[in-house]
């Protein structure tokens, strides 16, 4: 099969295309033939030896993947060959075949494309855990949302709103900020030009947000103290802006909040499992009914992730980056 493969820690062009044997399935796995694949930030990160994949998984970057099953492992009874499905990996999605856990497998919500179905699992699994199931987001309540057009911010604001929330999100534009009220967001912030924080009280009435998700860390956390409401719930996925913070921890006790985060790609196949039936429940009749659909930024052919992983690190996307495989 054809793939594309790390040659060695460093920019894009290290993405090279590469010719490997086909994985076969194991115990409770699917063989999915991949026609498009999601482009992510952990790709990036992996792609410059910062973010090495889980004991077991494939060395290929690639955490989402839309395709046909082409082949059953022992036990995996749910699937027939030929099903149209998108998958949770964790790894090997840069690729013609990759194998995964059954149950980390969805079926094509209705109408959906293969490139549209390859921008859902990575995002819609992140965003469903860490808003719905640790931030416990509730009807009523503010989001607010850190890189409001990333994939994951593109998700949130859809999903809080159509869940009933309000949602504020933060981006770094004119353009992007239009882009997020278009999605749903009631209030954007050009955090180039604006506070955030003071945007948030001034929005709220001085309550803050109940639940903030955030990808940046560094300087951030402290605001995100700042902005948080009374028993607010603050959920750290990523440290774009530093691992490493200064920050007046008093606010957690004086506002009894809730500071926690994850990471996705290394938990179990079981624990994801939970998460696809979850969302195949709460998320997929949304996503048949287009109330909520995932942005679509730019689509490049396999052999040039080089060019995608590039597009992402410029930062100008909106949205998701996907790969067609063919």
């Amino acid at each position: 099969m054809n793939v594309v493969a790390i040659s060695a820690p460093g920019g894009p062009m290290v993405l090279k295309p590469e010719r490997r044997a086909v994985p076969q399935p194991g115990p409770g796995e699917i063989l999915i033939r991949v026609h498009a694949a999601g482009v992510n930030r952990p790709d990036v990160m992996q792609r410059k030896g910062a973010y090495p994949p889980p004991k077991g998984a494939s060395d290929l970057p690639g955490l989402e993947v839309a395709g046909e099953v082409a082949a059953l492992g022992e036990g995996a009874a749910r699937w027939t060959v030929g099903d149209r499905v998108c998958a949770l990996t964790p790894g090997g999605g840069y690729a013609e075949y990759v194998s995964v856990h059954a149950s980390n497998a969805l079926p094509l919500p209705a109408g959906f494309t293969y490139t549209e179905a390859a921008a859902l699992p990575e995002t819609y699994f992140t965003v469903w855990h860490n808003v719905f199931e640790r931030g416990a987001l509730a009807s009523g309540e503010v989001l607010l949302v850190h890189g409001g057009t990333s994939g994951i911010g593109t998700t949130a604001i859809q999903l809080a709103s159509a869940r009933g929330a309000t949602v504020i999100a933060t981006a770094g534009s004119a353009e992007k900020c239009e882009a997020c009220l278009k999605l749903g967001a009631t209030r954007a912030v050009n955090y180039r030009e604006e506070d955030f924080v003071a945007v948030v009280k001034e929005a709220t009435d001085g309550k803050g947000a109940n639940v903030i998700l955030d990808m940046v860390g560094g300087s951030y956390v402290d605001r995100n103290l700042s902005a948080a409401a009374v028993e607010g719930r603050i959920v750290q996925i990523a440290t774009q802006g530093g691992a490493v913070a200064s920050a007046d921890v008093s606010r957690i006790m004086v506002k009894r909040l809730t500071y926690t985060g994850s990471t996705l790609r290394p938990r179990t196949a079981e624990f994801k499992g939970a998460l696809a039936a979850a969302l195949e429940s709460q998320v997929w009749p949304l996503l048949a009914s287009r109330r909520v659909a995932p942005v679509m930024d730019m689509i490049f052919p396999l052999n040039d992730a080089w060019r995608a992983h590039e597009r992402m690190e410029e930062g100008t996307h909106i949205g998701k980056i996907v790969l067609d495989v063919g």
